[in-house]
């Protein structure tokens, strides 16, 4: 997908992740109308001479000082500047093009009071490929993300910083040479800019799509640790899962059947296996990875919502020139949903560094200690197993709720937060975290098939086998083993290892 149309409201997850890998992005054209209407409507309601907050009144606490005409404009270019007051690294460019597209598709809905130019400059950043450098830290998920999208707004009216390409650049300087000109903001249009919860969501919305590559990838290293240890696919029969009824139990386990049907190595032990069952990390496979699906899937389902909603505040009802105050802004929603993701991601990591270390144990998978032909004068996978370890705590650490932890700001105006904008922050780390987990397992459950040549897997898996093979040898004496790890987590990475599984894993969104 190269292009994006975003149609405001009815914008797809599949949609929203080709922005995140980098698809161009045009706004419906049908929006227009919407857009004019609703910047009219602005202008009438303040015609009518009436304080409405965030038009003609401060900000928060503040909402009761009312603001002079003459003031209007700068009312809205102080807020964009008081409020750009993030800290630390700069988001990813990625999140941060996902962070806009968000925004856009929000303020197209026509219930922002927006006007169409300023519309049409952040739709044209987006195109020309300018990024704004936004600080990482300093939303609380309400009200909005306010920091986050202050250092966004802020490069529209020219201060602040935008990467184009690899270059960090003067915001006024990067629309220069883009041919664009700063817009200077109407009545609302700072407030509208800041308000909202695009960047808890931008976040949210990437570690999905993450985990959801995560996800099918350790279904394939799951199947093929099982094959190293000659584990049974008898937990995996359609009539244990239709029996508890679970939808992702019962995918998972169809999954990993596809995956094994046809192993020369299943077949092989069949009959006169001494084991009666396996471990849990091979055995419970489908009720572990199939919760984790169905949790993905419900965050998915309500990050799709989100991501089509309005989330400022006021907001403007054309039809009776009316500009409600709200809640929209408050990312509980976005922050449970990263809750749950979090959750997932830690369990996808705990269950395959499990499988590992099952691995790596003679006394439970049967293979050569630390899966080397010459234990002892050779270590072989004793260490990348710790270093597994290492990342599924660490995981567990961050997996802790953000949803339940509150602070009041602005005075105790507002007094209950939602946390969303790290909880959906730390994703993207917690998924690298466990991808390299897989990378190791992928590796070491390779390492293991090979020692039942000629034996072969399935079709599949050896396609798995394969593909990792073609960057990385068997591993026969101890060498500099950190690289094979580079290289195993990059395949993860780039959807190599699932390729080979054609259609066999089910989809999270």
């Amino acid at each position: 997908m190269n292009e994006v149309m975003l149609c405001p409201g009815d914008v797809t997850l599949a949609q929203w992740r080709a922005v995140y890998r980098g698809a161009a992005v045009r706004l419906n054209p049908e929006c227009a109308k919407r857009v004019a209407e609703s910047a009219a409507a602005v202008a009438r309601i303040l015609a009518k001479g009436a304080p409405v907050y965030g038009i003609n009144t401060g900000f928060g606490k503040l909402a009761s000082v009312r603001i002079g005409d003459d003031d209007l404009a700068r009312l809205q270019r102080n807020i964009v500047l008081s409020h750009a007051a993030g800290v630390g690294a700069p988001s990813p460019v990625p999140v941060v093009r996902l962070m806009m597209a968000l925004k856009l598709a929000s303020l197209a809905q026509g219930a922002s009071g927006v006007r169409p130019e300023t519309i049409a400059l952040l739709e044209a950043m987006l195109a020309k490929g300018l990024t704004p450098v936004i600080p990482a830290q300093g939303s609380v998920g309400a009200s909005g993300d306010l920091a986050p999208l202050a250092h966004m707004a802020a490069t529209m009216i020219g201060v602040g910083e935008i990467f184009i390409g690899d270059a960090r650049l003067p915001a006024a300087e990067a629309l220069k040479q883009a041919d664009l000109l700063p817009v200077e903001l109407g009545p609302k249009e700072g407030l509208a800019l800041l308000n909202g919860t695009q960047f808890s969501a931008a976040n949210a919305l990437a570690g999905l799509f993450e985990a959801e590559l995560l996800f099918q990838s350790a279904l394939v290293t799951g199947a093929l640790s099982t094959e190293a240890a000659k584990g049974s696919d008898t937990p995996f029969d359609p009539r244990i899962h239709a029996l508890r009824r679970h939808k992702g139990q019962i995918e998972v386990a169809a999954a990993l059947r596809a995956l094994m049907t046809g192993s020369p190595i299943r077949a092989s032990h069949l009959e006169g296996d001494a084991r009666v069952q396996d471990p849990y990390c091979l055995r419970c496979q489908p009720q572990v990875m199939g919760a984790a699906l169905d949790v993905l899937r419900q965050a998915a389902a309500t990050l799709e919502i989100e991501a089509n909603g309005v989330s400022d505040n006021p907001l403007i009802f054309p039809d009776t020139d009316e500009a409600l105050s709200g809640g929209n802004f408050h990312a509980e929603p976005v922050a449970f949903a990263a809750d749950m993701i979090a959750l997932a991601i830690c369990e996808i990591g705990s269950i395959a560094e499990r499988r590992i270390a099952m691995l790596v144990d003679p006394a439970l998978s049967g293979l050569p200690a630390f899966l080397t032909p010459k234990p002892g004068l050779n270590s072989g996978f004793m260490i990348p197993q710790v270093t597994a370890a290492a990342l599924v705590s660490e995981n567990k650490q961050r997996a802790y709720p953000a949803s339940v932890d509150s602070i009041p700001t602005s005075a105790n105006q507002e007094d209950h937060v939602s946390m969303a904008a790290h909880g959906a922050r730390r994703l993207l780390e917690m998924a690298e975290n466990a991808t390299a987990v897989i990378g190791i397992e992928w590796l070491a459950a390779a390492q293991g098939v090979d020692f039942h040549a000629p034996l072969a897997s399935s079709e599949p898996l050896e396609a798995a086998r394969t593909c990792l093979r073609r960057k990385v040898p068997t591993l026969a004496d101890d060498r500099h083993f950190h690289p094979d790890m580079e290289r195993a987590t990059a395949l993860v990475r780039s959807g190599a290892l699932v390729a080979g599984a054609g259609d066999l894993l089910p989809e999270v969104a």
